[in-house]
This record gives structure tokens, sequence and C-alpha cells, in this order.
């Protein structure tokens, strides 16, 4: 091939002075434009990979704030018991205010226990929390809801003393809820119209029929007060000690026999058993009202405290040292101790009993439902009662 000549038989190109030559054209066609690090680039250096995308994420939380703002830390746990014995429950140690929250690129973070920007936009209409849906603190009684018409009707012909009788916007005004009316009017509870959003709620899943009634938390006695007032009749003393009833059923009909055959009150342990509650007072049929019901710390140590004040302790069992037929301490200041189906009597609260005493049964039925073992146990300390005074 000729110097100076191009493939196709054409002139040679001519270098212009002063000028530099043009650069090649790449061999992948991207001409000028491509990026760095790419085939047919004309740029210099390394090339870009892919360590700075996303570099926004890499960024930190901003400074960490003081220990007396970090929750759970001891700081500032000790800095709110200070506030709260100062009389400024959510202050600040030394009286500082406190520095808002930081998040991801200084962004403001919404503190716990203050409602976020969505839930206060307005847009939707906001509710008061259950009360009965926080935690229950110790030795704290939260307040119950009764829902449904006929277990609403049923709490208000027993006398339960509600706090408001909530009725559905636009509910047909069957019998049901015209009686329901009538009884709150009655007993001085306050009626208000509810939206179906707020019953909803309220019933936490439970079918609420447009109905709904707020119970107060029960108002319970001390164990002592007990002793005191049954103490004070002029019958022998009649007291109900129940270990580990957690049916609030089983507690509603033992309150209600106790208060049927002349018992001066009902006591019961703090933990791990049932309490006075809504389904208590339906089925005990108002006798909650009339009969002082009381809690213990420690059942074994109050009827130990019974025991020492003149009251025989009586626990039921099925194999009793005596039977219910053969009970003589019944005249005398008695202290019935009931025991939670299965399980029975505790060890120590049985080891606390004088005696056990049995029911005797002629069918084939091994044991008792609780409620009905009290019931029976209470029917025959009355008669033999009975029959001593005559």
């Amino acid at each position: 091939m000729a110097p100076g000549r191009s493939v196709g038989g054409g002139k040679p190109a001519k270098a212009s002075k002063g000028r530099k030559p043009a650069p090649k054209p790449s061999i992948g066609g991207g001409g000028q434009g491509g990026r760095a690090g790419k085939a047919g680039s004309s740029r210099k250096g390394a090339p870009v990979g892919s360590g700075g995308q996303g570099k926004d994420r890499l960024k930190g939380r901003g400074p960490t704030p003081p220990a007396e703002e970090r929750k759970g830390h001891p700081k500032a746990r000790r800095a709110a018991s200070a506030a709260t014995k100062r009389g400024a429950p959510g202050g600040t140690a030394g009286g500082a205010e406190a520095r808002p929250r930081t998040g991801a690129g200084g962004a403001r973070r919404t503190p716990v226990g203050l409602p976020s920007r969505r839930a206060s936009s307005g847009t939707e209409e906001r509710t008061p929390r259950r009360p009965h849906t926080r935690s229950k603190r110790p030795g704290e009684e939260l307040e119950e809801v009764v829902v449904g018409r006929n277990p609403v009707v049923e709490a208000l012909r027993a006398g339960v003393p509600g706090r408001a009788l909530l009725v559905g916007r636009g509910v047909d005004r069957d019998p049901r809820v015209t009686e329901a009316l009538e009884l709150a009017a009655d007993l001085g509870i306050p009626t208000r119209e509810a939206v179906k959003a707020e019953l909803d709620r309220l019933a936490d899943g439970s079918i609420h029929q447009g109905l709904a009634l707020q119970v107060p938390p029960y108002d319970y006695a001390h164990p002592d007060d007990l002793l005191r007032r049954a103490f004070e009749r002029p019958e022998p003393a009649l007291l109900v000690a129940l270990d580990g009833i957690t049916d609030p059923r089983n507690l509603g009909a033992i309150l209600r026999s106790a208060a049927a055959f002349g018992a001066h009150g009902v006591l019961l342990p703090e933990r791990r058993a049932a309490g006075v509650t809504a389904a208590a007072w339906r089925t005990s049929a108002g006798a909650a009202a009339h009969l002082p019901v009381a809690r213990a710390v420690n059942l074994a140590r109050a009827l130990a405290s019974y025991a020492d004040a003149g009251l025989t302790l009586v626990g039921l069992a099925a194999d009793g040292d005596v039977t219910m037929d053969d009970l003589e301490v019944a005249l005398d200041p008695l202290c019935l101790v009931v025991g939670a189906e299965g399980a029975g009597l505790g060890r120590l609260v049985g080891e606390r009993c004088d005696l056990i005493a049995s029911i005797p049964m002629a069918g084939p039925t091994e044991s008792l439902n609780a409620g009905v073992a009290a019931s029976v146990a209470l029917a025959e300390v009355a008669r033999r009662r009975r029959t001593a005074v005559r």
C-alpha cells in the first residue's frame, strides 16, 4: 500500500499547522460525552464505582443526647424520680429544659409518649384511649366496660354502680335499650351518645350492639375491717376466704351466697385471683354492693391474724377430716376457706386451717364447682346456727 493513501483510495488527509490531530473514535462508538471508566470515554482518572451511591444513608444520627435524656439510662431514671419528688413530673435534672432528640441528618424525632404528627393532624377524630388497655400498676384497679344489650341490662338490674351509659348514635331503640335508659336514670347514671368507632374501641373486639356501661374500679376494704365488722355483729362472726379463685363468675356466685347466708365479708388474695370485676358484679346480682370484700397481700398471713383474733379456720376439700354434717364448730366464730377448682387449697393456706371439712355426696360426682361448694357449706353453717337459736 502506498504511503499517505487511505484504504478506499481517497486522498491522504493533510495535517493543519498549529492544531492537534482529532482524537480517534473509540472502539464501541461511544464518541465524546461518555462516562469515565466506560469504554469509549475520553475522561481521565480512576473509574467511579458504587461507593458514592446512597451516601445519605451513611450519615450519623447527630450528637448523642446526654445521659439524663436517654430512655432506660440510670441517670435518666434518677432525674425523673427527683423531678417527681419536686412536684414537677417530666422535668429534667437541675431544672434545665430538655433538648429535643434528633435522628439521622439532624431530623427531630417525636419523643416517646407524645402523639405523632399523623395522629395530631386533625384528619380523624381522636378518642381517649381505653383506661383498661394500659398496663396495670401494682395495687391499682382499672375501669372496666360491660358491652352488649343483655349484659348491660343485667348489670343495671343488679345495681352495678356504673359511671356512664354509652348509647350508639342511631341505634335501634328496642325494649332492652329502653330498659337500660330507664334503669340508668333510676340509678343516677349519666347517659351519653357515642359514635360507633368509640364503642368498637371500648368493646375491644366484643359485640357491643350499640350499648356499653363503664364500671368504676371496686373499692376494696382492708382485711382488718372485715374482722372488726364481724365482731360488731351480735351473731358469731362468719367470714369467707378464697384461695386462687380465678373465674369472676365463680367469685360473683360466692359473693351472692355469702350475702344470702349471713357472712360478714369475703377475703381475696391480691395476686393470681379474680377481683370484683364487672362480670363478678353481674353474677352477684347486686350482693357486691352490700357485702364488703377485702384483699390481702399474703393470704396465709391474714388468715393467721384471723386465727389469733379467735376465728376457727375451716378449709373445704374432698378428703376432709370431718364432713359438714359433723361440723360442730359451725356455732363458733368461723372463717370458711375455699380453694380453687382442681388445685384446691394451697399448701401454706391448708396448713393454717384448724381443720379440713368435706361435703358428703351420694352420687358419682367427685367434686363440686367452687361456687357450688361454698354455697353448700355456707347453707349448712346457717342451718346449724338457726337450729341452735331455736
